[in-house]
């Protein structure tokens, strides 16, 4: 008799936009930033280029409150949307604007700080888009969830607000532990595991620096894991992580 199958993890490759610019962030902290290139379209294709079914793409301008990349955005849409499956996420805070991203080639949006603050936006945004197409982002630091681009804590747990949205129908939630973020240290995968007892499939973000944390998240159970730091320095490619979290 064959063995079982390995484990299989989506993989998630990030683009963080700042100021026009790809970028990574160190512990969520605006100003220990690292850019990359001027080029977000180009890194879009060449991820799709390499095999990935999902892109992960953020708008730190959108969460800082300081502008926003909807254009930058709605091109990467138009240019591989048709093929790759996009995540998208930053300052996703009222019905209006989420209608204008899933009217868009844009497969699931990510509602974080109104997640919090305003709590019937996530039961109304599965209303209006479906529970495939809506996440929530539970970002965490000392125990508690971060929101307004993790400047603020919100006081309460990662598990509380876990539980509450997945009563509001919500199936997919991105956990970042925000200590690992950008530090290649590895990924808060006990914390990711917690959290789907609350019945969510759960993404797994900040700290992938290794093939073998990828593997980590695959072999966890995880929903999905989400990479930037380490693909942008090379530390491994892109296909060579999409092998290893399909099993390969």
């Amino acid at each position: 008799m064959p063995g079982p199958y390995p484990p299989v993890v989506d993989l998630y490759p990030a683009i963080d936009l700042r100021h026009g610019r790809v970028v990574r962030l160190s512990q969520g902290e605006a100003t220990r930033l690292t850019s990359y290139t001027d080029d977000p379209l180009g890194v879009a294709e060449r991820f799709a280029a390499a095999g990935a079914r999902w892109i992960h793409v953020v708008d730190l301008d959108r969460a800082f409150g300081d502008g926003d990349h909807d254009a930058i955005v709605a091109e990467i849409a138009g240019r591989v949307g048709a093929t790759v499956r996009l995540q998208v996420g930053g300052g996703f805070r009222s019905l209006e604007r989420i209608e204008a991203a899933i009217a868009l080639p844009i497969a699931r949006v990510v509602i974080g700080t109104a997640a919090v603050t305003d709590p019937g936006l996530v039961e109304a945004a599965v209303s209006l888009a479906g529970a495939d197409r809506v996440a929530v982002g539970i970002d965490s630091s000392d125990g508690l969830v971060a929101v307004k681009g993790w400047t603020e804590s919100s006081g309460e747990s990662p598990a509380a607000v876990a539980r509450r949205v997945a009563a509001a129908g919500v199936r997919t939630v991105i956990h970042t532990e925000i200590a690992r973020d950008g530090m290649l240290g590895g990924p808060d995968v006990d914390g990711a595991r917690a959290l789907q007892a609350a019945g969510v499939s759960v993404i797994a973000s900040g700290g992938i620096g290794t093939l073998d944390d990828v593997r980590l998240a695959a072999a966890a159970g995880l929903g999905g894991a989400i990479v930037g730091r380490a693909l942008y320095e090379g530390r491994f490619t892109l296909a060579d992580a999409i092998r290893v979290a399909s099993g390969g």
